[in-house]
């Protein structure tokens, strides 16, 4: 289903609110997820946040193309519905700064773990029975990353 079910432009109006409305709330508690450092969590949530985003994007794309598609909504009803969007709006980016900082955060994990280990990998092991340095291993590492943390 990519279409809201709706028979004119004020059953329209009143399905588009509560799916904006829905998708923020998703979108608010998959960030909150995140900031608690809990985003395995957010996973549980990703099904109905792609299937409400789907519609969404749909119905604001048929919206552009079609203006009348809200004509006889109340204009208390679009109100409503433009003060949603623009929570969900907010929602989008508090979400994007989360997700960011996150992304930031790992990849300076990972450089990090990746530096000491090419630290380790070349370090001297003092000298060998000759006397001499042993000389570096040649070659390259493995790394194995956990998706899931």
């Amino acid at each position: 289903m990519t279409e809201l079910a709706a028979a004119n432009g004020s059953e329209r109006t009143q399905a588009l609110l509560k799916l904006t409305q829905r998708l923020t709330a998703l979108i608010q508690e998959e960030t909150r997820l995140f900031k608690a450092r809990r985003p395995h969590e957010a996973i549980e949530l990703q099904t109905e946040k792609t299937e409400l985003a789907n519609i969404y994007r749909a119905e604001v794309a048929r919206a552009r193309q079609e203006p009348g598609r809200f004509t006889g909504a109340p204009e208390q009803a679009k109100a409503l519905l433009r003060e949603a969007t623009k929570a969900f709006h907010t929602a989008l980016d508090e979400n994007g700064r989360v997700v960011n900082a996150m992304k930031v955060l790992t990849e300076g994990v990972v450089k990090a773990i990746a530096d000491e280990a090419a630290r380790q990998r070349h370090a001297g092991s003092g000298y060998g029975a000759n006397g001499n340095r042993p000389s570096a291993p040649t070659g390259g590492f493995a790394m194995a990353v956990n998706h899931t943390a």
